[in-house]
């Protein structure tokens, strides 16, 4: 059996885990919003037509803060459809998804729900066919508290306190030619320059994300970042980061996407530093990984795709991906990866939250279930909190197509010093082979410890939960033996881990 050694040391940080990292996204898009949030006529609705079986598992999942409301939504939205009396909102078309858009969910009754279920509200502004003026115009209506005409349009709306959005981001994935108002970087950069530095004349505590690569496989990417940090390095917070892996057929390749997400992160790192340095700045701009997960594009270009002029469909199923065991299992490492950069990546968003590749699924009229992705989301927001840490794993490696020679495992550790509680977090990326944990913890001391580990694996990586049978697939408990100093645990091939260590100090 193949062996990894890692190392629990509570002075090996990387930095403070933002509990921004748990958050996720709601996207106007297929039945995210519309037969997934909200069903009025749903058994489980409560008064203002919201899914409750949806809200206990989105508050279970501890999401921390949601992205609202695009993604390609955003690119052609106008803000003001979705204020003021339902009864007078138009329907509008979404070019982005080729769907009709009712507009009977907007920002008031988005933030209603995002109280109920506990997270921040992070908007998004239109900078695809619109700009600065209508940024600001929303920016108002939120934020102010009474005393111009959009403050006090809120309030004759029915919310008398501001909504206090303090994470705005500048459009979206603005460097794609599919995005409507599709932009260069240098004319993006400028934009978003203007448009963040009036925002900040309005409030300057407020925290802004620019649109960085809509992936690395961009033709653009780098030397995208490096262009529009030019021109708004001194005005935004975060530049953003975008990546969804599927498995096309190359499954070591799949299990090992942590490995690109992390050279992503080091060359997005990189330029931002290089802008800084340039421009003499005291700044730091973090990352905002805003949207990634697993997404089976091309299911959806060659299946889902929705067209023709009188074809606009409302809350039609898109991107409704079913997710295995293996999938899950690279969804976890690719938290690892996201937690390995915590001092960098300071806000992150699962993309997306119901129904639309998402870890929470439902039937109209029936059941919501938790998909194989929530097991590990739900797992690591829980338990993985205070501070990041190295835990200098030791392993073999494995060959792959793409990316070359790349860990067999790869983890991450955190420490909560008030709660007296480590975390570590592993994948075994063998297709066939157990690998023996090794876990060296002498550097916690001789305080008595508890220990537990949960595993998601299953001895059919293709297995799923569906609506036929919602509870096929979950964690179960793994046996921890202490052997001296470590802490022994054997992985089963394709398998995600958590071991908990509970000193009481």
């Amino acid at each position: 059996m193949r062996t990894a050694h890692l190392t629990l040391r509570p002075d090996a940080t990387i930095g403070p885990i933002n509990p921004r990292i748990y958050g996720s996204f709601v996207e106007h898009l297929g039945r995210a919003v519309y037969d997934g949030i909200y069903e009025p006529g749903h058994p489980t609705a409560d008064c203002d037509g919201f899914r409750t079986d949806v809200i206990e598992l989105v508050k279970e999942l501890g999401v921390s803060a949601i992205r609202y409301p695009g993604g390609n939504f955003v690119s052609g939205f106008r803000w003001e459809d979705s204020v003021g009396p339902r009864e007078s909102r138009p329907r509008r078309l979404d070019l982005a998804w080729h769907s009709t858009e009712t507009n009977e969910i907007g920002l008031h009754e988005f933030s209603t729900w995002l109280e109920k279920v506990g997270s921040e509200l992070m908007l998004a502004v239109n900078l695809g066919t619109r700009g600065t003026a209508e940024a600001l115009e929303l920016l108002e209506y939120a934020n102010l508290r009474a005393g111009s005409a959009l403050a006090d349009q809120r309030i004759a709306d029915g919310r008398t306190t501001p909504f206090d959005v303090r994470m705005w981001c500048l459009g979206n994935e603005m460097d794609g030619p599919w995005q409507i108002g599709h932009r260069s970087a240098d004319d993006y950069g400028k934009l978003a320059a203007r448009t963040g530095r009036a925002m900040k004349q309005f409030d300057p505590g407020l925290e802004l994300v620019a649109c960085g690569s809509s992936s690395s496989a961009m033709p653009t990417f780098g030397e995208w970042e490096r262009v529009v940090l030019t021109h708004a390095y001194d005005v935004v917070d975060y530049i953003s980061c975008h990546a969804y892996y599927e498995d096309t057929g190359d499954r070591a390749t799949f299990l090992a996407s942590g490995v690109d997400m992390d050279r992503f992160i080091r060359t997005v790192v990189a330029t931002a530093d290089h802008v800084k340095d340039v421009r003499g700045s005291q700044r730091t701009v973090n990352i905002s990984f805003d949207e990634w997960n697993i997404w089976y594009n091309t299911r959806f270009e060659n299946v889902d795709r929705i067209e023709g002029v009188d074809n606009w469909p409302r809350a039609p199923r898109l991107l409704e991906d079913v997710y295995t065991v293996t999938d899950a299992v690279v969804f976890g490492s690719l938290l690892i990866t996201l937690l390995r950069h915590a001092d960098r990546v300071t806000s992150a968003s699962l993309a997306q939250l119901v129904n639309v590749i998402a870890p929470i699924m439902t039937e109209p009229g029936g059941p919501a279930w938790r998909q194989t992705t929530f097991f590990p989301f739900a797992a690591t927001s829980a338990h993985a909190r205070g501070t990041a840490l190295d835990v200098a794993v030791r392993t073999d490696t494995y060959p792959t197509a793409t990316l070359g020679d790349v860990p067999l495992v790869d983890a991450v550790g955190s420490h909560d010093e008030a709660a007296g509680t480590y975390s570590v977090h592993a994948v075994n990326r063998s297709t066939d082979e157990q690998v023996q944990l090794r876990i060296d913890v002498s550097a916690l001391g001789p305080h008595p410890m508890t220990v537990q580990a949960r595993v998601l694996a299953d001895p059919d990586p293709s297995a799923a939960n569906t609506l036929a049978d919602p509870d096929r697939v979950g964690l179960r408990a793994l046996a921890v033996v202490r052997d001296g100093d470590e802490l022994v645990i054997t992985l089963p091939p394709i398998a995600w881990v958590q071991v908990l260590v509970e000193t009481g100090r």
